[in-house]
């Protein structure tokens, strides 16, 4: 079980790929990490041994902004855009898409799930 930056990572996976259940690190990341620490990117992390796990956990606190520390700046970001009344700001205080997807259909993993007003069927035809 080897820890990087608080995150207990999958010990039957390739170190490739367990990295990147560490938030803010993705496939080129951890590629990038393996290459420059030279451990073998196929090598399962049950059998990496301390010395690779420390170089691999310095590469990391040395280059990147990962779990917490990342999730302060981005919402801190998302923070100061809605002070100052940028529109991207306004989009996430209502909850709505900010990068110019449309609204009057689809959307709804932002928006949340449909509500159906009442009163909005197609009325049948009157016979006369």
């Amino acid at each position: 079980m080897a820890r990087f930056s608080g995150v207990v990572v999958p010990s039957e996976k390739q170190i490739q790929i367990s990295l990147t259940y560490i938030y803010g690190i993705g496939p080129k990341f951890s590629a990038d990490i393996l290459k420059k620490t030279g451990v073998e990117p196929t090598t399962r992390t049950k059998d990496l041994t301390d010395a690779e796990v420390s170089k691999i956990q310095d590469a990391i606190n040395s280059s990147y902004n990962v779990e917490g520390e990342l999730q302060r700046t981005i919402s801190g970001n998302i923070k100061r855009l809605q002070d100052i009344g940028a529109y991207r700001g306004l989009r996430h205080k209502a909850n709505l898409p900010s990068r110019g997807q449309r609204t009057k259909t689809n959307a709804r993993t932002r928006r949340g799930r449909k509500i159906t007003v009442a009163g909005t069927a197609k009325k049948a035809p009157a016979k006369t």
